[in-house]
């Protein structure tokens, strides 16, 4: 009985450790996941280095996260990003602020879950990592620059 208990700890910690593994850690500039010259190539404009503000927490208890601000051609395109505590946590809460976006228009192939909602913003997730895209572009160029973020996560 007892080599049995000692299996299912084992079994149990392997699993904890590698859903671990996909958890994305926030970087010390979150902005850094998106360069200024991967927006003005994708969006064929000439966009300076972000300026960087605190995002809001979505709910009381939940990640803050961080805005990214990219100015340039007359227009602003916004990053937004939240690292939560485990991908569960990410999966419910994308799932609760889906609500607030609806009618969502799937984007396959993008992260986790992806899609563009009414007015113009992408909406991703990967693992425990939660962002949207929104401002300057076209549905497509919104699709490509979140395709750069979800390759460096």
């Amino acid at each position: 009985m007892a080599d049995r208990m000692k299996l299912w700890l084992i079994a149990a910690m392997f699993l904890a450790m590698a859903g671990a593994c996909h958890a994305a850690t926030l970087p010390a500039d979150p902005c850094s996941l998106l360069q200024a010259a991967d927006v003005s190539k994708t969006l064929g404009g000439s966009y300076g280095a972000p300026s960087k503000t605190v995002a809001p927490r979505p709910y009381a208890n939940t990640a803050e996260g961080t805005d990214c601000h990219y100015q340039g051609g007359g227009s602003e395109l916004l990053f937004r990003i939240y690292f939560d505590p485990s991908p569960g946590d990410a999966t419910s809460l994308f799932a609760k602020l889906k609500i607030f976006y609806s009618p969502a228009t799937p984007v396959p192939g993008l992260g986790d879950e992806a899609y563009l909602d009414p007015g113009h913003g992408l909406h991703v997730r990967k693992g425990n990592v939660r962002y949207f895209l929104s401002g300057a572009g076209t549905d497509q160029q919104l699709t490509a620059l979140g395709q750069l973020v979800a390759g460096k996560l």
